[in-house]
């Protein structure tokens, strides 16, 4: 199990995990965005992860929120494009906070947790070189320590 705060090799930073609801969002702090949705998509007991071509790390599927979308449909969207998989259950397990470096700022991540029984065959896009389904008993290089950290939070 990880202790927080969970850093990166760039000086980003994990600093929480909360566990709450989607009708719970009001009640984070509005100094700090809710910006980006993450997906922690399981099939028995391995978690996807994306090899991302311009960090050139593994890491979970997600990104950026746009304007008029929801965290969910951020993290749906998110997981097809980068992934090509549509899961077949998507909860919210919590929200993060981080630290992003290097400019110090600190913003929300909605981070869910999905099931899976019947993967599809990656392939390679602009984003995304490769996918992998990584059992977080066994090492992965190159991963990000503050996905590896989310992962286990939400199994």
């Amino acid at each position: 199990m990880y202790e927080l705060p969970v850093s990166n090799d760039d000086g980003s930073a994990l600093l929480s995990f909360e566990a709450l609801g989607e009708d719970e969002f009001g009640s984070l702090d509005p100094a700090v965005p809710l910006t980006a949705s993450l997906v922690v998509l399981w099939s028995g007991d391995s978690c996807l992860m994306v090899f991302n071509r311009f960090h050139q790390a593994w890491e979970l599927p997600g990104g950026m929120i746009d304007p008029g979308e929801s965290a969910r449909e951020a993290a749906v969207r998110e997981l097809a494009e980068e992934s090509g998989q549509r899961a077949d259950s998507l909860e919210l397990a919590g929200v993060a906070k981080i630290r992003v470096a290097p400019d110090d700022r600190l913003e929300y991540l909605a981070i869910y947790r999905g099931r899976l029984a019947s993967p599809q065959p990656f392939t390679p896009n602009d984003e995304m070189s490769d996918a992998v389904w990584w059992n977080p008993t066994e090492p992965l290089t190159d991963l990000f320590p503050i996905d590896a950290a989310l992962a286990t939070f939400c199994p």
